[in-house]
This record gives structure tokens, sequence and C-alpha cells, in this order.
């Protein structure tokens, strides 16, 4: 199993996973020339893609989902809460709604989905899983409960949030609604709270750290490198950053 990152940020999404005979973009929120241009980049094409699994209905997440799959005549998983949300805009889409409780298979991986807390209808991320290495993702979620520690323990890569810097967001120039928003329970993960959710979990398998949707304003890859890194006792240059505009290259598995 590899996994590679399209881009990470407020201004689109997008991530793929492979393995075997069977490639999953994860959300998908840029347009669909954008798409092609960055699978490009890391050696794909769009005909590659399988299916694709949406995580919540935020347009940085899905606002690209529903021409990629129509004109590539893929599948699209969701729950049925982000199904509601989008339904409207998925008339042609192959939608195909699952319980964010449990697993299901797209050809060669296991996705384990998890619910997680975000403003959001049915917000879900998910473990993908090859038989031999599990790969973690979170991001868009505001605290980690103990299901998400569950989850995301005994994985081999991890991609966790780390959106914001709490001073940086406390001192930046967002207005005082949006701080809230960010801040909350239902918002998104601090460099702190991924760093305390990295050191909880198991990680006597872990290989790789993501550090992921960081905002352009109120965080830096340095502040989210130290964070992780210093949750695992490791070098800041042993974690890897998914920038907004060049995503990260694959990350392969063996």
């Amino acid at each position: 199993m590899r996994f590679a990152s399209l881009g990470s940020g407020s201004r689109g999404n997008a991530l793929v996973v492979e393995a075997g005979r069977t490639r999953i973009m994860v959300d998908c929120g840029f347009a669909f020339a954008e798409t092609v241009t960055r699978l490009q980049r890391i050696g794909r094409a769009a005909e590659d893609i399988d299916a694709i699994v949406v995580t919540h209905e935020h347009d940085d997440h899905v606002g690209g989902v529903a021409r990629f799959a129509t004109r590539l005549g893929i599948p699209v998983y969701l729950t049925p809460g982000t199904f509601a949300a989008v339904e409207e805009k998925f008339r042609k889409v192959q939608a195909r709604c699952f319980d964010p409780h449990a697993p299901f298979t797209i050809g060669d991986l296991g996705v384990e989905p998890f619910p997680v807390p975000h403003d959001a209808r049915e917000p879900a991320q998910v473990v993908f899983n090859d038989g031999k290495h599990r790969f973690g993702l979170l991001t868009d979620v505001g605290v980690a409960t103990p299901h998400i520690r569950a989850m995301l323990s005994g994985c081999s890569a991890l991609m966790l949030e780390c959106n914001h810097d709490a001073a940086l967001l406390r001192d930046g120039p967002y207005p005082p609604s949006l701080k809230v928003r960010i801040g909350s329970r239902l918002g998104h993960m601090r460099n702190e709270d991924s760093a305390e959710l990295l050191a909880a979990l198991d990680n006597h398998r872990l290989r790789h750290v993501v550090a992921a949707h960081l905002s352009d304003t109120n965080n830096t890859p340095q502040l989210a490198r130290g964070a992780l890194a210093r949750a695992l006792g490791a070098r800041p240059d042993e974690v890897a950053v998914a920038t907004q505009d060049e995503g990260i290259a694959w990350i392969a598995l063996d």
C-alpha cells in the first residue's frame, strides 16, 4: 500500500491510496482540470481512479467530486448524512452510502471508517488496510475521542490534522466568530492537540507521520513538524508535511 496527497488545506483536498490493482481517491476539492494536473504530478491519470471516498460535505473536500466521478463513471462512497447534504449536486453520481461504524472493502483495500466531531452532517475519517499495513487519515476534526484513539492505534502510517497554532490563531487576523469556530470541539485540531493524540497512540508499528490541513494564516510547517516530532521523540525532519499547493509525493508502506 502507498498513498500521496494532491493537496491539503482550506483551498482544496484530495488524497490517493492504492494497493494491488485498486486506487482510491479520498475527497476531491479541486476542479477537474486541476485534479488531473495534480494526478499527473504523481504519475497517475484520472482513469486510474477506481472510486472516491468522501469524508464530509465541505466544499474544500467535495467541490470537485461530482464532476470527476460522473466523467469517469466511478462510484462515490459517503455516509448517509453527507449524501443528504450534497444530494442535489450528486444526482448523476453513483452514490454508495456506508455506515461510519462498519468496515467495508473496495477492491484490494479495506476501508475502516469512524465518526469524528466536526461541524458537518455526518463526517467520517478512515483507516485503510491492505492486510499487512494500516494507514490512518484524520483531518477536519475538533477533538480526539477515545474511539479515534482506538482506530488510529497500531497504524504503520498516519496523516494527522495540524490545522493551527493556538497563539497564531489567537493573535491573527480572523474575526472572533471564526476563531471560535476553528477552536471549538467541532472545529479543527491545533498542533498541540495532534501531538497529544499521537503520544497517546500505540505506535509500535508506526513508520510514517504526515502533518496535514495546515492553515496558511495560522500555522507553519516548522511549528507542525516540531509538535509532532516532540510527541514521538523524533527529529522534525522525520515528520512530513502535506502542503496546499504540492501535497506530498508517494509514501510506500513496505
